[in-house]
């Protein structure tokens, strides 16, 4: 893509990430309302992780795939609070000093530090509650069988099969060496899969059978690598102030990752052909799938 049409790709994804994000957090207000009892501290804490920054990419995917298919923003919206439910969760838990031990996340203190270790604990444990409560209820879609293969898929994605397992083997990544096959694996799992579920839930919705789904899985998994090579180019070129997070952590850690194995030029390459790849997967589709060509163009040009 020529550089007017980058600019014009994340004007687009920019312009719908800022009503998904205001969208996403209103949501977030009202189903966490602070109590006025013993469990205040809870709340806000699960405040402080949810509300107010981060880039809202999960959700935004939701509404993109959703408009393949016409479904209604209200239960695309619901859909997308759910994932940010569990992504936000896993952001909880990933920055305990049991795991990455980080004290800035979205610009602002991690969870244990603005609190405690035991409230960042049961902050992210309801959040990943508070997920498939949101899935479960009718209000999400009124077809209760569409609502339990969302449970299910969501679980899925995010359980030792998924996001769970590929946090695991990140784990051993600093204990072991990994080669590009299993790194890619890794992150198929870890990051990969809650982006297939984004993508995944507007065909469960819209009860489009699996195997009728193959273009978007495709699409999934390519912008999926894609986003995590850009992540790896970040923490090796990127601006910490803009990340608002630490930066360079997996390299000091001796972690094995697609910078380490293929280098800074062949990694940008590489996601620069995973982004064309994911792009002919929607060639089905006509303007409806724009947002979903936008993002992933969005996906390695970003800056943070």
């Amino acid at each position: 893509m020529g550089e007017g049409g980058e600019a014009s790709a994340t004007r687009l994804v920019l312009q719908r990430a800022a009503g998904v994000a205001a969208d996403i957090d209103a949501a977030f207000d009202r189903l966490l309302a602070v109590p006025e009892d013993g469990r205040d501290r809870l709340y806000q804490a699960m405040r402080h992780a949810a509300i107010g920054g981060g880039k809202r990419l999960r959700p935004l995917l939701v509404q993109a795939a959703s408009d393949l298919f016409h479904i209604s923003r209200d239960s695309a919206l619901r859909v997308g609070l759910a994932v940010e439910c569990i992504h936000v969760y896993s952001l909880i838990h990933d920055d305990l000093p049991a795991m990455d031990n980080d004290d800035m996340r979205r610009g602002k203190p991690t969870v244990h530090k603005a609190f405690d270790e035991a409230t960042a604990v049961l902050a992210g444990d309801c959040l990943h509650d508070l997920a498939f409560q949101v899935l479960a209820d009718e209000e999400t879609h009124p077809d209760p069988f569409v609502r339990i293969e969302l449970v299910k898929a969501l679980a899925y994605a995010s359980g030792p099969a998924g996001m769970a397992g590929g946090q695991m083997m990140d784990l051993e990544a600093e204990r072991t060496r990994f080669d590009l096959p299993t790194v890619t694996r890794l992150q198929h799992m870890k990051t990969g899969a809650l982006i297939a579920f984004c993508v995944d839930a507007a065909a469960i919705m819209a009860r489009i059978p699996v195997d009728a789904r193959t273009r978007l899985h495709g699409y999934a998994r390519d912008i999926g690598l894609a986003f995590q090579i850009a992540d790896d180019l970040l923490d090796v070129e990127g601006n910490p102030d803009l990340a608002g997070k630490a930066l360079g952590k997996d390299a000091a850690a001796g972690k094995e990752t697609f910078i380490s194995l293929l280098g800074v030029d062949r990694a940008r390459e590489q996601a620069h052909m995973l982004v064309d790849q994911a792009k002919t997967h929607l060639h089905g589709h006509g303007e409806e799938a724009d947002l979903l060509r936008a993002i992933a163009d969005y996906i390695v040009e970003r800056d943070r």
